[in-house]
């Protein structure tokens, strides 16, 4: 059960030289907050350690509570696919939630488990596993991955439709992430999905993933940049 001390990670992380192997297995132990009692397992980051490049969504979906990796269900397909469209190689990305457990609701009379979005308590005790994610990466651009994730790292005025596009200034966290060069925000893939139009949703993302390809480049795309050669 929940402690009750409040809604707060930190206890379970463990020390600061800790990699991501370390981190994965301390998360898998969290009960910072109470979505870990309804989840299967906790969804942690994971990807390429160099990346120049993180993606941060919202939380786990149904088929990433089930496998235990982030972004594998249609969303994640969507969003591979739309990165390497926009010139970025997904296998040279760290993709990571702002919230570890799967969050959700079962409507009356239904089985299928339906996503329930976050709320600011959630994401505020899972940001230590954020921060020190990025403290390992770290990377030179952050994706934001929708309204949620916007709001996690820039607070709660954020709005994708409003700043979406644009190489945005680090908003900074709480230590470990002073490299960061800028912020990207986007929408979530699984708004393609969504949409009556996708071609034209999806073109929309494409677009906002090439602001980051374009910080990214390096002229040829065989360095570290995880940007694929045009």
């Amino acid at each position: 059960m929940h402690d009750g001390q409040g809604y707060d990670a930190t206890p379970f992380l463990p020390g600061r030289r800790a990699r991501l192997p370390g981190l994965r297995k301390a998360a898998a132990e969290c009960h910072g907050c109470p979505l870990y009692q309804d989840a299967t397992q906790t969804v942690f980051g994971e990807g390429d350690a160099d990346a120049r490049v993180l993606l941060l969504g919202e939380q786990p979906g149904d088929q990433e509570d089930r496998q235990g990796r982030p972004f594998v269900g249609p969303a994640g397909r969507v969003l591979d696919r739309a990165l390497s469209d926009a010139g970025i190689d997904p296998g040279r990305a760290y993709v990571t939630n702002a919230v570890k457990h799967f969050k959700f609701t079962i409507p009356e009379g239904r089985k299928r488990r339906m996503h329930k979005a976050p709320n600011l308590r959630e994401m505020t005790a899972c940001r230590p596993w954020l921060v020190a994610e990025l403290s390992v990466v770290s990377p030179e651009v952050v994706v934001a991955l929708g309204a949620t994730a916007g709001k996690a790292l820039l607070g709660p005025r954020f709005r994708v439709a409003e700043q979406r596009g644009t190489l945005l200034p680090w908003p900074g966290l709480d230590g470990g992430d002073e490299g960061i060069g800028g912020l990207v925000a986007t929408i979530h893939p699984s708004a393609v999905l969504r949409a009556d139009d996708r071609e034209a949703v999806y073109d929309g993302l494409v677009a906002d993933l090439r602001v980051v390809a374009d910080v990214l480049g390096d002229g040829d795309g065989r360095g570290r940049s995880g940007v694929a050669a045009r």
